[in-house]
């Protein structure tokens, strides 16, 4: 993605060096001159077969705290998908807040800024970080692609739960001011505890239109495949799965081969390798993030607004 975002901008990658010993440690250093500048750091920390999510966030912190020692004047950790960011809260007994805990050591190498894309609860990624924080939206992304569908006919947006129902609003508002045209919205009852998910009770209108299921990530697809049969049984004419984060696990593909699911999209904000699973040709569609977070780095350097890049976001 680094490469992608470089080439949206008109610049070229700064060198860095990465070297394993064989002891398993590591150093990464910069091979540039970064006295004084203003250092972007773009890291993707979903885990995979050749790194865990705690390797990548260690070469991370050790990354940034080299640029902060090489008297860097601004260092910015831009991370698309902020791992550790679901444990926000306390739901059992002397459970972990993980989230603050992962600010905290972001925070404690140097780092003066992190930039995200749709955290899991932005409440909390807000008040967890006390360096600056800068939080994109894939919503306009979401708007552009879907925006062709509803002159196709009726749409519904989708919650998979109560708990992203604000989240499938904006988006259901969004939608409906970019085309002019009525979109419905809708939610279904769920229920987690310790694992276990319960309750299908749909509330809003589905019946004779496209169901669009939003949510912010798609990890099992187990809610999201849960919703879609819901949709397909209130009479839903076509289901279409969508998710900012593909944090995609085996048991994913049960999704991509469910039948009442036509659809499933998902941007790049987790390495694509990870997306290559069976059943996924033809029904999974990745939307590119790079013009969205180039125009985000350019504004963020330049002292622009973000405020304003998600009515002005460049074309893909």
């Amino acid at each position: 993605m680094g490469g992608r975002i470089a080439e949206r901008m008109g610049i070229a990658l700064a060198a860095h060096e990465e070297r394993a010993f064989e002891d398993g440690e590591h150093k990464t250093r910069p091979m540039e001159n970064v006295r004084g500048r203003d250092v972007f750091v773009l890291h993707q920390l979903d885990g995979g077969p050749g790194a865990s999510v705690n390797d990548k966030l260690c070469r991370l912190l050790f990354f940034l705290g080299a640029l902060r020692d090489a008297s860097a004047d601004r260092v910015t950790a831009v991370i698309p998908y902020l791992v550790y960011a679901r444990k926000d809260r306390k739901t059992k007994t002397r459970d972990p807040l993980t989230s603050r805990y992962l600010a905290q050591i972001i925070e404690a190498v140097g780092t003066d800024r992190v930039v995200t894309m749709d955290v899991h609860n932005l409440a909390a990624f807000q008040n967890a970080f006390r360096c600056r924080t800068d939080h994109l939206l894939a919503r306009p992304l979401f708007v552009r692609h879907f925006a062709p569908l509803l002159a196709e006919g009726p749409v519904s947006v989708v919650s998979p739960d109560v708990g992203g129902a604000k989240r499938a609003e904006a988006f259901r508002t969004a939608l409906g001011a970019a085309t002019g045209a009525e979109v419905a919205g809708a939610f279904i009852d769920k229920k987690r505890s310790s694992g276990v998910v319960s309750g299908d009770t749909l509330v809003g209108p589905v019946d004779g239109r496209v169901a669009i299921i939003l949510d912010d990530m798609i990890s099992t697809g187990t809610t999201l495949a849960r919703a879609a049969r819901v949709c397909r049984e209130q009479g839903a004419t076509r289901v279409v799965a969508a998710a900012t984060h593909g944090v995609f696990q085996e048991q994913t593909e049960k999704l991509l081969s469910d039948a009442a699911v036509d659809q499933v999209v998902v941007t790049d904000t987790v390495t694509p390798g990870r997306l290559a699973l069976p059943g996924s040709r033809g029904k999974l569609v990745i939307l590119e993030t790079a013009p969205l977070f180039g125009a985000a780095i350019r504004r963020i350097h330049d002292g622009g607004s973000l405020t304003a890049l998600e009515e002005d976001i460049p074309a893909s």
